[in-house]
C-alpha cells in the first residue's frame, strides 16, 4: 500500500503550517527499527531473497520514499510502484526493485528484519 502526500487527508490546514493524517496504516507491533536504504538502479532483492520462507521478506515495512523508483513485487504476484514522496507500508512477503536511484527511510520489526538483513549479507558474503 503507498500513498501519496496528496492522498493523504488534511486534518489541520492554517498558514504556514498543513498536516496530513492517515490512521491505521499498517498494524505496528513489537520492537521497530528505522532503517535509511541508498539503493542504486537495477537493483533487484529477489535474487538475494532466496532460500527465506516463500523466497521473500518476511517483515513488513512502514515508510517514505525520500527519492527514485521502486516497484514491490508481492507474494502473489502483484505489483506497486512506488516513488519519490510516497509513503508506504510493505506487508510481509514482498520484493524489491529498484528502477531509479532511490533513498528510502523504512520502519521495521527489529527482529523479523534483522533475520532478512543477515541472510542477505551472507548471499552477498558479507557476513
Amino acid at each position: 500500500m503507498r500513498l501519496s502526500k496528496e492522498l493523504i487527508p488534511t486534518k489541520i490546514d492554517i498558514p504556514g503550517a498543513k498536516a496530513r493524517q492517515l490512521s491505521d496504516f499498517g498494524a505496528a507491533y513489537g520492537v521497530l527499527g528505522v532503517e535509511y536504504f541508498s539503493m542504486g538502479a537495477g537493483v533487484d532483492l529477489a535474487p538475494l531473497l532466496e532460500g527465506l520462507k516463500g523466497d521473500v521478506c518476511h517483515s513488513p515495512h512502514w515508510g517514505y520514499i525520500i527519492s527514485g523508483d521502486l516497484v514491490a513485487t508481492y507474494a502473489d504476484g502483484s505489483t506497486e510502484n512506488c516513488v519519490g514522496g510516497d509513503v508506504f507500508y510493505w506487508p510481509a512477503g514482498h520484493s524489491i526493485r529498484v528502477n531509479e536511484d532511490a533513498e528510502i527511510i523504512l520502519f521495521s520489526p527489529q527482529h523479523e528484519h534483522l533475520e532478512v538483513i543477515g541472510h542477505i549479507a551472507k548471499k552477498l558474503g558479507v557476513a
